[in-house]
């Protein structure tokens, strides 16, 4: 994808693709925090891992449709 140079500071893409999923991750997680509280789901740590890269790929998807 490559990088943007904002005043003279090399910024990878990757870099605020993964910053705007952390950003949705954080808005996800309010509900899914509901249920892991009521033991809906087993591994916490696994499936915010999961959710993550999930938000990850999707923002990605939405760069490249974007962009092309």
């Amino acid at each position: 994808m490559g990088e943007l140079n904002i005043y003279g500071v090399y910024v990878p893409v990757f870099l605020i693709q993964a910053i705007l999923a952390y950003i949705l991750f954080k808005v996800v997680t309010l509900v899914t925090d509901q249920w892991i509280a009521k033991a809906w789901i087993a591994a916490p740590g696994i499936f915010h891992l999961c959710i993550y890269i999930i938000l990850l790929g999707l923002v990605h998807w939405f760069f490249i449709l974007g962009l092309a």
